[in-house]
């Protein structure tokens, strides 16, 4: 059994997948072996995170989840602990439980378990044992109206709460919530654990809905135990859906060990075309912030070129070193080029230059904007790949819902594969940014990122980002790798804050430094 944090990468699968590794475990195996590994699991990890429980309450469900909560409980009352279990009920329209999980209910009966119609009174403990990885809550399904009502009791209370393999009501593979109470209370203390108290065991392998959408703020501190299934035995065809990023698939721009004669130009050029000013808003500052981001993560020279009819900043006197220029002296092939942000109205008069022309590309905010409703436009970013150039895009929900032709709700419904559907249609890599940022290119894995955390949801954090991406392909990164090593870097150092200085905002231009 290991907690999951962010240093490691680790393999996600999808329900399909789970399903065809959990038969053949199983089939190698004496029945009901995975089912009772699975509860000692539970139960151990119970016992460690509150070892002096006056009460422990756990809710089963009507399938091998509840079954899973069943042997838990057996484990926890044979060790002494005061232990009380609410069932709901067999299946509708079933008179028993699925065959594991029926055997489990009868060995926990017969160990004189206390099995109880309604949730104690006070517990310390509670443990989701109700929906597993294929089911929903279906509010006309006989047998929901209790379990909401059961996953209310939990929510409400202070007691620490662990879910079985999925919090209940969340979508495996896709981070969708179909209780809304799941995620009504966020994680704090950098996304490692919860205020809440909020815990998930992953059973056999982990999800990629633990990690994105309402994921992170409903499964909290996330374990996993294999059950004993390595994936040195699993099926061929059942592959990773996703990965989820950790820091070992980030690596920074460094001149640590550069060589002693590295002069700027070894590090590379990055250049900002955004910052629009007009007579009636001034948006300088979200291009300043991808400049100044650009410079700390090791850019050797950064350029500005502001738009506008009235620009009005020659210098910036908190960062003299960034280089101003107007956006016709500017070498597109040669630098890197960060178009978008704060650009307005503005970057569509030179969009279509840079898209021609930047070999390295990073499109944020307003360049996506103006890319979304034109036509033309959309087909040079397709044309991009064809002539061996590099595209980075960094949509949140709703520009890539623009960018799709589509809703920000359903972008948010299967964050995965709206990902992948705008790195295929423009042939480039995305960074599909939220909780969870999900990174896709194509051949290449799917990334759901595991550090950052609500620190990040204050304005400029997103030019912060592209900045970061455009120092990381200026050092000579691919457009994945750049997506990768930004992306962590830049929730990691949201992680360190909530650590360093709790209770401090984060700004966005403390983010750049």
């Amino acid at each position: 059994m290991q907690k999951i944090s962010s240093s490691l990468s680790q393999p996600l699968y999808s329900v399909a997948a789970i399903r065809l590794i959990e038969q053949q475990a199983a089939s190698s195996l004496p029945p009901h072996t995975l089912m009772q590994r699975a509860g000692l699991a539970v139960a151990r990890l119970a016992l460690a995170l509150a070892p002096h429980a006056r009460c422990i309450w756990i809710a089963c469900g009507p399938g091998n989840n509840g079954g899973d909560g069943f042997e838990a409980a057996l484990h926890l009352h044979r060790w002494g602990k005061p232990v009380v279990v609410t069932w709901t009920g067999p299946p509708a329209g079933r008179t028993g439980l699925p065959p594991d999980a029926q055997a489990s209910h009868a060995r926990a009966l017969a160990a004189g378990v206390p099995m109880l119609r309604e949730p104690p009174a006070v517990f310390d403990l509670c443990i989701d044992a109700l929906l597993g990885i294929g089911a929903t809550l279906d509010p006309d399904r006989p047998g929901s109206a209790l379990i909401r009502q059961w996953l209310e009791v939990m929510h409400a209370s202070p007691a620490l709460q662990l879910a079985v393999d999925i919090p209940s009501g969340l979508n495996a593979d896709t981070g969708t919530s179909t209780f809304e109470i799941a995620t009504k209370y966020i994680a704090a203390d950098a996304g490692i654990s919860s205020s809440k108290g909020l815990f998930t065991l992953s059973l056999l392998r982990l999800k990629p809905g633990l990690f994105t959408a309402n994921g992170r703020d409903s499964a909290g501190e996330v374990w996993f135990d294999d059950l004993g299934a390595s994936t040195a035995t699993e099926p061929a065809t059942a592959a990773p859906h996703a990965w989820v990023l950790g820091a070992d698939r980030s690596r920074q721009p460094s001149r640590a060990q550069a060589a002693h004669a590295s002069h700027k130009g070894s590090f590379g050029d990055v250049a900002v075309v955004g910052g629009e000013s007009t007579l009636r808003s001034h948006m300088t500052g979200a291009a300043l912030l991808a400049a100044s981001a650009a410079l700390h993560a090791g850019a050797g020279r950064v350029l500005v070129a502001l738009l506008g009819d009235a620009p009005s900043l020659s210098v910036d006197l908190a960062r003299p070193e960034l280089m101003f220029r107007m956006p016709d002296a500017l070498d597109l092939v040669q630098q890197v080029v960060v178009c978008g942000c704060g650009g307005g109205e503005s970057v569509k008069r030179i969009l279509g230059k840079v898209l021609a022309s930047a070999t390295r590309l990073v499109l944020d905010a307003d360049a996506l904007n103006a890319i979304a409703m034109d036509a033309n436009l959309q087909i040079q970013l397709k044309a991009r790949h064809g002539r061996g150039c590099v595209t980075v895009l960094t949509p949140h929900p709703l520009e890539a819902a623009r960018l799709a032709g589509s809703t920000a709700a359903a972008v948010q419904a299967d964050r995965l594969a709206m990902a992948r559907q705008l790195a295929g249609q423009f042939q480039c890599t995305v960074v599909l940014k939220g909780s969870g940022t999900v990174i896709a290119c194509p051949g290449e894995p799917l990334m759901i990122n595991a550090s950052g955390n609500a620190l990040l949801a204050t304005a400029g954090t997103g030019d912060v980002l592209a900045g970061m991406l455009g120092a990381c392909l200026a050092s000579g990164m691919t457009g994945y790798q750049a997506a990768c090593s930004a992306v962590f870097a830049h929730g990691h150092k949201a992680d360190a804050w909530a650590i360093d200085k709790p209770g401090q905002a984060l700004t966005a231009l403390a983010l750049a430094q």
